[in-house]
């Protein structure tokens, strides 16, 4: 997009546009979303960014109105498999945080400098500024829904002192961490949910629904599908769905860096969407409860890349929609996503396992929750564990020694490679973990038809497919347990 295009986008307070880019006014010192409903600034004083971090960088703070830091992510670091495309999927998974820009050019084979380089000339801001204003989000999310002290916020949020935290919430939001705080509502009579979400509280008190969040994404959604795919591989004691259908709950365990963390989804409500399930709210409510609460971005990461909400819904459906055969299809499920995984490796595992295969791994290798909530009792086990399994051993031997690698930045490509130099792994299985871990946006259906007019999203055309031969199965009405992870129980909505 050229500069007027972006600004027609930004008269029109165009949605679609949310997270692909930012702008700025001069005469402010704001930066906002497109969609903001704020007065449309004159064109002589506004400014393009492509990420929120340039804009921070350039000395502009976000706007109160708009929140321009919760925005969805942009697609195109789902379709890129270049360098910058894979270090900012890293660096959404928190890599910077957990070990630094070193840690993130040793995973990407660049030098630092390389890297720095590379994403400064595309996006305006280094690794360093672009994980500082992901930091700045976590911890806004914090102060707005937790009553944890501002001290351990600090940390919990990736910032290396209280100072630094200080002063980078300062010049984001133009207003100190408490003022953040008060202007939310959120208060001491919070401590003890805080407490039980950081996984910090005794024995003696409940396990509550975590820190409430709302995971935006652009519209149109079909929750619809998703839900459905997820119930129909939810893994016993990892996972489970609860609910009617159209108002569903998907719970599951994680294996996060710092530690064990539940998560709980919500299917879009009636009042979210119409009756199939194609929610234009903009954001899907989530609870999340954490051992460490350092683990809250890389948590939020992994459940936008199952839900597949960084999505582009208008530009997947007008390229899909263009082909005479896709074309129905594509008008009878708008916003169709293909859903991703989790835990990359962990899909990997399921995938060549099968149900009941995986099943029985997590009865024989599963860790044990020190604190089961419902159904939801065990960690699905890590590749060390499986690694004597007779169908998974060679998989997993691979995962765990670093031939196979299926983080956030893996090279897709090189992945799917080893993947099919590992014993007893078809082309198809090879395909579907490309599709699915890897979050590949662009993988030709297997067994169909293969059109290169569907490029970039091969994916979301084979999910079309399946969905017109798939039949409607229908989920049963199971009570929740509003005690750990439920909607039930007024936990409230955390601000985008």
């Amino acid at each position: 997009m050229d500069e007027e295009t972006r600004y027609e986008a930004v008269a029109s307070r165009d949605a679609r546009f949310d997270g692909a880019f930012f702008f700025a006014v001069e005469t402010t010192g704001i930066y906002c979303r497109p969609s903001c409903p704020a007065v449309t600034p004159k064109r002589r004083n506004v400014r393009f960014y492509p990420t929120a971090a340039a804009a921070q960088g350039h000395g502009f703070r976000a706007c109160r109105r708009c929140r321009p830091d919760a925005v969805p992510g942009s697609a195109e670091w789902n379709v890129r498999a270049d360098v910058v495309g894979r270090a900012m999927r890293m660096i959404g998974d928190g890599i910077v945080d957990r070990e630094g820009v070193p840690g993130l050019a040793g995973r990407l084979g660049y030098s630092t400098r390389q890297i720095q380089r590379q994403l400064t000339a595309e996006l305006g801001a280094g690794p360093v500024a672009l994980a500082r204003a992901q930091r700045a989000h976590t911890a806004r999310v914090l102060l707005q829904t937790t009553g944890l002290p501002v001290t351990e916020i600090a940390f919990a949020a990736g910032f290396a002192s209280v100072r630094q935290f200080n002063d980078t919430i300062r010049q984001i939001y133009a207003r100190t961490p408490s003022a953040l705080r008060t202007e939310s509502g959120t208060g001491t009579g919070t401590r003890r949910n805080a407490r039980a979400a950081s996984g910090s509280a005794g024995p003696a008190v409940p396990a509550l629904a975590g820190i409430p969040l709302r995971l935006a994404y652009r519209g149109p959604y079909a929750a619809s599908g998703v839900f459905d795919l997820l119930a129909q591989e939810a893994l016993p004691s990892v996972e489970e769905m609860t609910g009617p259908s159209g108002a569903r709950t998907y719970r599951r365990t994680l294996r996060l860096p710092h530690g064990p963390g539940i998560v709980a989804v919500d299917e879009a409500r009636p009042a979210h969407g119409d009756a199939a399930g194609r929610s234009a709210n903009g954001w899907l409510e989530a609870r999340i409860h954490l051992t460490e609460l350092r683990d809250l971005t890389t948590a939020v990461q992994r459940l936008r890349r199952l839900l597949d909400l960084d999505a582009d819904p208008y530009a997947v459906d007008e390229r899909l929609g263009a082909d005479p055969a896709l074309a129905p299809l594509v008008a009878a499920r708008p916003g169709l996503r293909s859903p991703g995984a989790a835990d990359p490796v962990e899909y990997a595992l399921r995938a060549l396992l099968g149900d009941t295969g995986a099943a029985r791994a997590v009865e024989t290798y599963g860790e044990t929750l020190e604190h089961p909530c419902g159904g939801l009792t065990r960690l699905f086990p890590g590749p060390t564990a499986l690694r004597d399994d007779p169908v998974a051993g060679p998989l997993a031997t691979a995962l765990a020694d670093g031939t196979v690698r299926l983080d956030a930045g893996a090279d897709r490509d090189a992945a799917e490679q080893a993947l099919l130099a590992v014993p007893g792994l078809t082309p198809a299985t090879a395909a579907l973990i490309r599709m699915r871990a890897l979050g590949d946006p662009d993988v030709a259906p297997v067994g169909e038809r293969d059109e290169e007019a569907w490029r970039p999203w091969r994916s979301y055309a084979a999910g079309h497919l399946r969905a017109a031969r798939r039949r409607e199965s229908v989920t049963p009405d199971v009570s929740r347990d509003p005690s750990c992870g439920s909607s039930a129980g007024g936990y409230g909505s955390a601000p985008r």
